[in-house]
């Protein structure tokens, strides 16, 4: 994660398999070139955290080494982490606002790998097991995607192909 300010606001860049947990009001949390990767974001308004995670892949369990090492890189180990470490700074799971935009097949048209779709099924089937939904999605397609996650509000927008919508 690096951090740089816009709009004369803290933001944090999350990269590829990574993700950021933010209690600031004054945060802008982003994460750039989502492709079959999954931005998710986790935003408790009542007690202001919020996150936001770059997942790579859907399953550590071919790589359980790296699914501990990089829980962010697996839509499984990431989603788990993420939300123990929210309850840890003051998150209620079950208030969580949760979003979510990527899950495209940018690269191989034909669908063959199926990529972000089943980064997709793998963060509703966790959802599912804790009881939580999605709010909002933008998946599919082929188009990249950045996401944000205002933490002044809990705002998520995409941007995409020049456009800028809220999620």
């Amino acid at each position: 994660m690096s951090e740089t300010v816009a709009e004369g606001r803290p933001t944090h860049v999350i990269g590829v398999a990574d993700y950021a947990i933010s209690t600031s009001a004054d945060d802008l949390l982003v994460t750039y070139a989502l492709g079959s990767c999954l931005g998710i974001t986790l935003f408790d308004k009542e007690a202001g955290v919020g996150a936001l995670v770059h997942c790579l892949l859907p399953s550590a369990k071919k790589s359980p080494e790296k699914g501990e090492l990089k829980p962010a890189m697996f839509v499984d180990t990431g989603m788990v982490h993420v939300m123990k470490e929210l309850r840890q700074v003051g998150a209620d799971v079950d208030r969580l606002i949760i979003k979510v935009a990527g899950g495209a097949n940018p690269i191989d048209g034909t669908g063959m790998f199926k990529v972000g779709e089943r980064n997709h099924t793998v963060l509703r089937k966790i959802l599912w097991q804790n009881g939580l939904f999605l709010e909002a999605e933008d998946v599919g397609g082929t188009k990249p995607r950045t996401m944000l996650l205002h933490m002044m509000d809990g705002r998520v927008m995409v941007k995409s192909e020049g456009k800028e919508t809220a999620l």
